[in-house]
This record gives C-alpha cells, sequence and structure tokens, in this order.
C-alpha cells in the first residue's frame, strides 16, 4: 500500500466532508453546533498550513503547477474569510446557517476541484518518492498543527 501526500490529503478532506454535514444538521443554540463549528476550524486550518507547505508550494515552483496552484491558494483564502465570518458569537440565527451553508459548499467545492484537477496537475510534477516524502511531511505537520490549534 502506497502512502503518499494524495492519500493523506484525501483523509483530511474525508474528515471536512463529514464535519461540514454534521454542522448543517446540529440544532440551533447548541453547545454540539459550537464544538462543531470548532472542529471544523481547527481542521481547515491545520490541513490548510500542512497541505500549504507541503504540496502547494513545491509545486509553485514548477511553472507548469503555477496556475493551478494559485487557485488553490486563493480558495483556501476564501474558506478563511468564510470561517472567520462565522466566528461569532451567536451561532443560532438564519443568517449564521446560511454562511455556514456557503462554507459548506465553498469547502466541498474546493475538495472537488483539488481531487479531480490539482492531484492530476502536481501527479505530473512530482516522482514517487517525492510523493511519499512528502505524504509524511505533510502528516508530521498537519498533527503538529492540529496540537497547536487545539491548544490555543
Amino acid at each position: 500500500m502506497s502512502d503518499t501526500i494524495y492519500d493523506a490529503l484525501r483523509e483530511s478532506h474525508d474528515i471536512q466532508r463529514s464535519l461540514c454535514r454534521k454542522l448543517l444538521r446540529s440544532p440551533p443554540h447548541s453547545e454540539k453546533r459550537i464544538a462543531l463549528f470548532t472542529e471544523l476550524r481547527i481542521e481547515l486550518a491545520a490541513h490548510a498550513a500542512a497541505e500549504e507547505r507541503f504540496l502547494y508550494a513545491p509545486i509553485l515552483m514548477d511553472d507548469a503547477g503555477l496556475d493551478s496552484s494559485r487557485h488553490a491558494l486563493h480558495e483556501h483564502h476564501e474558506i478563511d474569510e468564510l470561517i472567520a465570518d462565522l466566528q461569532v458569537v451567536d451561532k443560532s440565527g438564519a443568517g449564521w446557517m446560511a454562511k455556514a451553508r456557503k462554507l459548506s459548499e465553498t469547502v466541498h467545492h474546493h475538495l472537488r476541484e483539488e481531487e479531480r484537477k490539482f492531484f492530476q496537475v502536481s501527479g505530473k510534477i512530482l516522482d514517487d518518492a517525492q510523493k511519499v516524502r512528502l505524504g509524511k511531511k505533510y502528516r508530521r505537520d498537519y498533527q503538529r498543527m492540529l496540537k497547536v490549534l487545539r491548544a490555543g
């Protein structure tokens, strides 16, 4: 079994999809909603930081990966802005839920596009050894970031 950067990223993508679904189904005025939002916010931040360091950065260095890397980074920024908009005290209103739906749609769009397009572009740039090495680095940094963000 291979353990590449793509395997590691797909695991995190599955977590993100699941958390988005759970958040949208969470009851208003509940501790569960707050906990799910916090968990999703931390997951997205840890994933993005490690992914940008160990997939986007190497791909940005190759002319063939420049446009797709820039696009992916732009989508990460959009997600960061939606998270910032959702970090308000009252998470029970219809306006908050509409923004949460927009976040979920944006996350799902980004993951789909990344898995269908960016993985193919970057897969042609990276060799097999790099994919495995970057996967290990991504996993280490992702776990470190989860720990830092949960503590903070």
